[in-house]
């Protein structure tokens, strides 16, 4: 390990030292306040580029799981990769121990060449960004130094999508995933479904495929930079098929039907949100990665809020009142968990039949 500072944009420092790949990097800084799913959070494109500040106090105790690929996935992660720039933590277990590891956490980050820093006072770290919300920071290693990188005109959905489009077999009804940083789990969950799943990339006129539904999913970044997506979006809309959006999915849904967005002070990042169902008042608790949300005071007349954030009472999901258009802000694939809102995927098949 060597000498290692977290640097902030508005010149704040933490001082800590290295473990994971020895080098510098840049992003934004975000935190996630979930206490277990490090593999699958570091590897969810949501966090594209970002620097991961997790808050529980001690991680990697039970080490990372192998490279297995089942069914043209990778098993026990999110994407094929690690997808966040950088990881905070305040502590970094030197030994880990499950009957499913492969490796330790400092090596599996070495191997990607992925940064990590540890020793510093992440509850600190938290309390900032919440008082000040995301902001642009760096890992540099004692004796080294590089600009903060520019958070605007970033497109970072193009970098986590496919390239080309991908079918995966199923006996039922076929359903456009339309990847804008898709995580394995949403596949897994469509598949158990008995759907065949057609992926294809973000800007790809998916409403001119032959499906019978359209789901659009999570990614990293501002949904308005989606451009190509929102259209294809509306136009699926005017043929009447089932869509479900999934976090930047429902922010694009949103924006397609005509409303607005906007970023998130410091966003909602971990495994523990609750979310109130407006219609029954039952209250979910979610996973959820996200720094945009739907300002739901925009929304077109035949829309309604579905669900709301009990924390903060920002919008978490919307429907339209005749169509089978719907769209949630957290996670219902909840990997790591809770699984509460699996639920979504059922509704999602029983508007295909």
């Amino acid at each position: 390990m060597s000498r290692t500072t977290l640097v902030l944009e508005d010149g704040t420092q933490f001082h800590g030292e290295s473990f994971g790949a020895l080098g510098a990097v840049s992003g934004e800084v975000v935190f996630n306040t979930g206490m277990v799913g490090y593999p699958e959070s570091l590897t969810d494109p949501s966090y594209r580029g970002q620097i991961l500040v997790l808050t529980y106090p001690l991680i990697g105790n039970y080490g990372v799981p192998d490279d297995a690929i089942e069914d043209g996935l990778h098993r026990h992660f999110e994407s094929s990769r690690i997808q966040a720039a950088g990881l905070v933590v305040a502590e970094c277990s030197p030994e880990h121990s499950h009957r499913g590891a492969a490796r330790s956490l400092s090596q599996w980050l070495d191997g990607q060449g992925v940064p990590g820093i540890e020793g510093i006072d992440t509850r600190e770290l938290t309390t900032l960004l919440r008082e000040r919300g995301t902001v642009p920071g760096k890992i540099v290693p004692e004796g080294t130094d590089i600009p903060f990188a520019p958070l605007q005109g970033q497109h970072p959905v193009a970098e986590v999508s496919i390239g080309e489009p991908v079918r995966y077999e199923g006996g039922g009804r076929t359903v456009v995933l339309v990847d804008c940083g898709v995580k394995n789990s949403i596949i897994r969950r469509l598949r158990s479904r008995d759907l065949e799943v057609l992926r294809v990339p973000w800007d790809h006129p998916f409403h001119e495929e032959k499906a019978d539904a359209v789901l659009l999913s999570n990614g990293p970044g501002d949904p308005k930079a989606c451009v190509a997506t929102i259209a294809h979006t509306r136009a699926a809309m005017a043929g009447g098929i089932p869509i479900l959006g999934i976090c930047l999915g429902s922010q694009i849904l949103a924006l397609a039907a005509g409303a607005d967005t906007y970023k998130l002070p410091y966003g909602h990042r971990g495994q523990n949100q609750p979310c109130v169902e407006t219609g029954t008042r039952r209250c979910h608790i979610t996973s959820q990665n996200h720094g945009y949300a739907v300002r739901a005071r925009t929304l077109p007349q035949d829309w309604r809020e579905w669900f709301v954030n009990i924390n903060d009472g920002t919008n978490e999901g919307i429907f339209h009142i005749s169509k089978p258009f719907f769209g949630v802000q957290f996670h219902p694939e909840a990997a790591p968990g809770p699984d509460d809102t699996e639920f979504i995927f059922d509704l999602f098949a029983r508007a295909l039949q």
